[in-house]
Formats: C-alpha cells, structure tokens, sequence
C-alpha cells in the first residue's frame, strides 16, 4: 500500500488486466518456489513502530504531516490518520545482539520522533488505542489526505453498501456506527517480521499461528476506546469492525472478514494462503503491473509482484505472509506477525519481540508438526480469549490440557522461549534481560492493560471521565520517556491542580449519559418515583427508539400535586399530559460557554443533548455546569 500509484476507480477492462496479472503472479512464484528462487539459510527479523501524536492537552494532534516534513527522514512515514505515524526498523539477522540493536534503533527513532513533535509542542504516545481518542478522529476530516486512502475508503465502502457497525462487549458495551474507515486509525501496533525459508514455510506459519495466542496474553495494551472498558487488546475487536467489507448477507453466510485469523492449518506452501485471499477477496484496488512475470521468472529474473503484493495488503491476516526483495536481490518470504500493540515503552516492545521470535526458535526446534498437538480450533479460541481477557484467559496447550494463560506463559511458554533464543545463538544477557521483563509482567499480573484499567479505577469518583482518561494519558507518556516496562510503573492518580479547562471545552465532555428516562404514556406516579430513587429533578421523556419528546420537571410535579391529583383517581395523568414538548436542545459540541449562555438567556436548569436526528445522547444541567464553573475557579486560584 506504499505505492500512489493506484487506481481506485478500474474500469473492468483494468479490472480484468489487473485479475490476470494477479493469477500470473501466483503462478510465478509458484514457480520461483518449485525452483528455488527464493532466499534459504537465512533468518533475519524486523519490526515497525506505529505510533499517536498527542498534543499538550493529551488529545490527539492532527499534525503527522508537519511533523514528518520537519524529520525528513526515509524510516518514518504516515499512516492513515493525521494523529499517527510509523517507523521502519532496520532488518536484523536473527543472532547475537540482534535484540539489543534492535532497542537502541527503536530508542533511537523515538527519541527523534519526541524532539520533532515537541517542536509543535506535541508528545509521542505509545499505546494500542490511545484512551483520549474522540468521535472527531473518526470522521473522514481525521484522515490523512493521500489518494491510496481515500480510495481504500471509497472502496471498502462501496463493498459494504452501508457505514461499518460496530458493537463490542467488555466491562462496557460500545455501539457504534462509523461512516468510514478511521476506526482503523485508532490502532496502533508493533509489528514484527520473521524471515523463514520458503520449504519450511507452511510449518512455521502454523507456529506462528499457535503462539499468538500466549504472545497476546503477555502483551495487551489496549483496552479503552471513546471512555469506553471493553476488551484487553480491544485493538482486535476494533479492527476487525473497521475493514468488515462485508454486506450482510455476505455475513450471514459466514463469508471470512478481510480481518482474520483464519480457520485452518496451512497446509503445504505460501501460495495456498495467497491464493485463497484471491479467491474470497475481491480486487478493491488496481495499479499498474509487470509485463510476463512467468516469462520473467523461466528467465531467472527477479519479479516484483506488484499486484499480489497490493491485493495482501488489503486483506489483513493477523499473520500475514509477506514477499519482498532483500538488498542482494534475492526473493525472500517473511511472516509479519500483527497482534502486538505499541507500547507501552521501547524495552517493553522489544521484549514482546523476543518472546516471539523464542517461541518461533524453540517450536521449531522441537516440534516436528504441531498439526499433531493442537487442534486449530483451540489455537484460535486462544487468540480470541487472550485478546478479551489478557493473561486471565483460558488457553488450551499441547494434548488439550487447559489452564490459564499467566501459568502456560511462566511454565511452558518462557522456557520454551529461552531454549529457542539460546539455539539461535542470541546474546545470553540480552535473553535474560527481555524475557525476564515477560515473566516479571505476567508472575505481576500488570500489563499494559491491567494498569490503565487499574489506573482508571483508582480515579472513580474523583473526577470526570474525561479528566480520568487525560490523566492516565498524561501519566503513561510521562513514564514512557522513562523507558522503565509497564510492570514497574506507579498507577496514575488525579491532581487538582493541574489545568483541566481543556475537559471542559464542549458539553459532550462532561455531559451525563447514563440517564433514566420515561415514556410519554408512563403514569405520572412512576416518574415521580424514579426523581424520588435517583435523586434527580428533570427526567427526559423519550420514545422506544431513543428520540426525545420533551422534558419533565420536578416543579411540573409539584404543580399537579398542588391542584390535587389523586393517583387513585380513575383519570390518570400521565407524562405526556404535564411534559414540556419540543425542549431546547444542543449537539454534543456545543461549546461550554454557549450552553451557560443560552440555560441563563432561557432561564432553563438543564439542557438535553441529541444528534442531529433528535436521538438522545446526554443531559446537562446546573449540577454539571457547578462543577465546571468550580473547576476552572480553583485553576484561576491556583494561577493567582
């Protein structure tokens, strides 16, 4: 995808042309794989650091492209959202220091990254999804402005004939409707590359298959999006909704998302997994191509597979198989492991890096097919219980024994990890240093997840959710540019003193959502009732789909007890009978000072928020807007 040139409207003649290409390209590297083209006898690794931008209210900045131009330089390049970038690791041949090289490059690239944004006053946030992140970064106005993703976006769209849906279940539920695919944008990960030989590649493709699971257990990061608790990496869920190309019936049928782990073992070579994208993916992308890449290949040249190259990187295995050229010119294959989330420090991600690669070294040392272990099925269900419950989940190992990830991960996977780095000749200390910060982060029980979580909780009740979420944003870049692993971070805690008017800025940041709410044909007594149990004097009257009708008061209340209502009365009063109707309303980013504007101009206590359809999504009211007013009286105090 790092080409611009692409075609994101191919009328069918290309379409076609590009189909063929396509096919002609699986068959030359068939080719190249039946006469040993590719490169053997070498094992190198690499990795890319995905990254947010952050400004100095710890909400995402919208300045990747300024920041990029002020680097200049050919490792770092965008991604898809204005508030995020990505570096290019060095390759690395697996052995030695190869581990500790890698750190001090990942050191190295960061501390470039901070000094640049911070000449835009911004910071460099590592996390999986950054807990600040807002329904404004979901919009197309997020998204970088470059042609490939525009039409990435146009055609994902077009494939699914409606916006992506989204609805995950955590300590939260999130239900979400996104008219593109900036979703994608609020992840971020760490992805790391395993070079293998071509003949070995099917058996160490399922390896890879088969750790990711333990991998993610030990790693999540990621477990906020919109303030909302949802899984440990929710990262998978996340992207997985973001690229759902699907129509819904292509769903109900079962037909694979373009996100996936897949549902099988490999079974003979790379072309197998290259070929079935092709055959359950369709083309969303053309460009132009190499002429003959059979006749190229039968020649003994080199070719550059554009078209498999483009059509893999629009469809997203969280092992992916990936075709490149080495700088000597020889043909490799590589497996790019993508689970890892970025973060939380450098030495935590090379770390992640190193339990892998060790799992990848010791299972192929010892493990003749692991096909004769471990049913698929279970390798999955890993997958997916490590990413919803981090190293609490259930994991299933070698002859279906089962027990919990921490204990396969300190008593089966870390050994096995070592043993694979000790064969692969790595560095003894540098073992001992990166897998000792896995064992100490699992035996701890506090990953990346854990603490924000942890952190979060420790701030209940002390101040809003958006202060809670800038707080342990604050505190996660500050103890990141320590470089000490997550394991040993203290949790972040709430200061009052610190200026929170950023919090403040637009009503959708403080506005209570959690609402109790009445029909309009509820007899009066019952709201009555729930003011008296909930403590609250407005109830907003809505319908069954959520759209509000009006207002009901306490002094409305009142009122009718003042002129007698008996509820036993055979004429009921009911809500719509004492509502006020057509209540003034605001959006969501309604400026602060605009609502204490209009409450005071209208003499009203409170102000429902909506869409733009009348949907009901908050309220504010005199309450809130105290808080507010005594927020920003304490940091003028302070300043004072």
């Amino acid at each position: 995808m790092g080409d611009q040139n692409i075609n994101s409207h191919p009328e069918e003649m290309s379409r076609r042309a590009f189909m063929r290409a396509l096919l002609d390209e699986v068959r030359a590297m068939a080719y190249m794989l039946d006469n040993d083209m590719f490169e053997t006898g070498m094992r190198r690794i690499g990795a890319e650091q995905e990254m947010f931008l952050v400004n100095r209210s710890y909400l995402p900045s919208w300045r990747a492209t300024e920041i990029l131009e002020s680097i200049q330089r050919d490792d770092f390049t965008h991604e898809l959202g204005k508030f995020n970038m990505e570096a290019n690791l060095s390759p690395q041949e697996f052995g030695g220091h190869c581990l500790s090289d890698m750190q001090a490059e990942l050191e190295d690239v960061l501390s470039v990254a901070r000094r640049h944004a911070a000449k835009f006053n911004d910071h460099i946030a590592l996390v999986g999804i950054l807990p600040t992140i807002g329904p404004k970064e979901l919009t197309l106005d997020a998204m970088l402005p470059m042609p490939r993703y525009y039409a990435l976006n146009e055609a994902f769209l077009k494939l699914r004939g409606s916006d992506f849906l989204v609805n995950i279940k955590g300590i939260d539920q999130l239900r979400l409707r996104v008219d593109s695919l900036m979703l994608e944008a609020c992840n971020t990960s760490f992805q790391v590359h395993f070079q293998v030989d071509p003949q070995n590649f099917s058996r160490l493709y399922n390896f890879s298959q088969a750790v990711t699971g333990p991998l993610l257990a030990a790693c999540v990061n990621s477990p906020i999006l919109l303030g909302k608790r949802l899984w440990h990496e929710s990262r998978i869920a996340v992207f997985e909704h973001s690229v759902d190309a699907r129509s819904d019936t292509h769903a109900q049928r079962g037909l694979q998302p373009r996100v996936h782990f897949g549902d099988h073992w490999v079974e003979e070579s790379v072309v197998e997994i290259f070929k079935e994208d092709i055959a359950r993916f369709r083309v969303i992308l053309t460009r132009d191509t190499e002429d003959d890449p059979i006749g190229m290949v039968r020649r003994g040249e080199i070719p550059k597979l554009r078209a498999l190259c483009l059509h893999n990187g629009t469809v997203y295995r969280w092992n992916r198989p990936c075709y490149g050229i080495s700088s000597n010119g020889k043909p490799h294959l590589r497996i790019e492991n993508r689970v890892i989330p970025s973060g939380p420090t450098a030495v935590d991600a090379i770390a992640n890096a190193a339990f892998y690669f060790g799992m990848m070294a010791g299972l192929s040392e010892e493990v003749g097919d692991i096909r004769d272990h471990i049913r698929f099925a279970d390798v999955k269900s890993n997958f997916m219980a490590a990413a919803r419950d981090g190293i609490r989940a259930q994991q299933v190992w070698f002859d279906e024994e089962q027990l919990p990830a921490h204990q396969l991960i300190l008593e089966q996977m870390l050994p096995l990890a070592q043993r694979g780095l000790e064969s692969a000749g790595i560095n003894a200390a540098d073992i001992s240093k990166y897998l000792g910060i896995i064992e100490q982060r699992v035996a701890s029980r506090r990953t990346g997840a854990r603490w924000l979580l942890e952190s979060l909780a420790q701030m209940d009740g002390a101040c809003s959710r958006d202060e809670a979420l800038r707080t342990v944003t604050s505190s996660m870049i500050a103890q990141q540019s320590s470089g000490e692993p997550v394991h040993t971070w203290q949790l972040a805690e709430f200061c009052h003193s610190q200026d929170w008017r950023d919090s403040y800025r637009t009503v959708e940041q403080f506005m209570t959502t959690d609402l109790f709410t009445v029909r309009p044909d509820d007899i009066v007594d019952f709201a009555a009732s729930l003011m008296e149990w909930r403590h609250i004097r407005h109830v907003p009257v809505e319908d069954d789909s959520g759209k509000l009708l009006g207002m009901l008061s306490h002094r409305a209340l009142l009122k009718i007890l003042a002129e007698g209502h008996d509820s036993s009365d055979d004429t009921e009063v009911s809500v719509r009978d004492i509502m006020t109707a057509d209540p003034v309303t605001i959006s969501p980013d309604t400026p602060t000072v605009d609502a204490i504007r209009l409450m005071r101009e209208n003499k009203l206590s409170n102000l429902p928020v909506t869409d733009r359809n009348q949907q009901l999504l908050g309220i504010v009211t005199e309450h809130d807007l105290l808080k507010v007013a005594a927020r920003a009286l304490e940091h003028y105090l302070n300043e004072a």
